[in-house]
């Protein structure tokens, strides 16, 4: 018999919508759930919904000074300069005083951090890695039970590097990103899905929390290996936009000898990798300025053990 990983019961579980401030289903969703949070009741628990960059989401941008979601490091949370004037450091030591601290007994058990893309990802579930058993147990469990749409998984972590969003505060995440949708736009189209995933995804944790046996599987994930830049000329303009053929496809494989840019004289620019891999986050708004134009993927099929609550 193969064996079975336990782990603790949710008890403490929190919804952010807002940590930027102009990806309007989550905000839409937290401040619905802030009026009537019936919805995010269950039998074993009940989810605490919280705005992540209240200020922002007044203003309807990304963020005031840098984005929140790049700021939950060890650099910024163990800072002792109170005299820091950036909003998000600032908010950062406050939702760490709520729902940590990170790394500590402490913490949250698990956040959920809602996210717009204008990339066209579908409805796609991010976990830090496929080492985080009960994220993946969970998307497991949407995918097999939320049906209106494929819903990925996109593993965002590179190896070595340090988790930085605000929900690594809590013990565990997952994370939604839906798109295409514009920043600063409601729609009802993704509004509902994000709604209708989230009640699958409490619904498993209170499951969970019952003590249901949750049996090995496998499941195939995208990994990220690698961020692409735009063309740029000398002076660190951008030379080149994404090639036409390339535009929403995520997900999609993308061959050597594929197109992935081209100049405004219409030249295109091939994809000289030696393999196939998956894009995503294509032409995304807020990477322009991290200098993202795509995010490169690996697809893996990965097997889980099966899952039970610690008794």
């Amino acid at each position: 018999m193969a064996p079975i990983h336990y782990l603790p019961s949710l008890k403490h579980v929190a919804i952010c919508g807002g940590t930027h401030g102009n990806e309007m289903s989550g905000i839409f969703l937290v401040k619905h759930w802030l009026r009537n949070p019936t919805e995010l009741q269950r039998d074993t628990f009940h989810a605490t919904p919280f705005l992540g960059n209240p200020r922002a989401v007044d203003k309807c941008v990304r963020y005031i000074d840098r984005d929140l979601n790049r700021t939950f490091s060890a650099e910024f949370l163990n800072s002792k300069d109170s005299d820091i004037e950036s909003y998000e450091v600032q908010r950062t030591w406050e939702v760490n005083q709520i729902f940590g601290p990170k790394g500590s007994f402490q913490a949250y058990d698990f956040m959920f951090d809602l996210h717009n893309t204008t990339s066209n990802m579908g409805a796609c579930l991010i976990v830090d890695s496929e080492h985080s058993l009960l994220p993946m147990h969970m998307c497991n469990y949407i995918q097999k039970h939320y049906t209106k749409s494929s819903c990925p998984i996109f593993l965002y972590q590179l190896p070595g590097e340090e988790t930085y969003g605000i929900s690594s505060v809590a013990k565990a995440a997952l994370a939604l990103e839906l798109g295409p949708q514009p920043q600063g736009v409601l729609r009802a189209d993704l509004l509902a899905q994000m709604q209708s995933i989230m009640a699958c995804a409490l619904d498993f944790t209170d499951l969970f929390n019952k003590g249901m046996l949750f049996p090995a599987f496998k499941i195939e994930a995208h990994k990220v290996a690698q961020r692409i830049d735009y063309p740029r000329y000398s002076d660190g303009e951008i030379s080149a936009v994404v090639h036409p053929n390339l535009q929403d496809k995520d997900f999609l494989p993308l061959k050597p000898g594929d197109p992935i840019f081209q100049t405004v004289n219409g030249e295109p620019i091939l994809y000289e990798g030696n393999d196939i891999t998956y894009p995503a986050f294509i032409n995304e708004a807020a990477y322009y300025e991290k200098k993202v134009a795509f995010v490169l993927m690996e697809k893996h099929t990965f097997s889980l053990p099966a899952l039970q609550k610690k008794f």
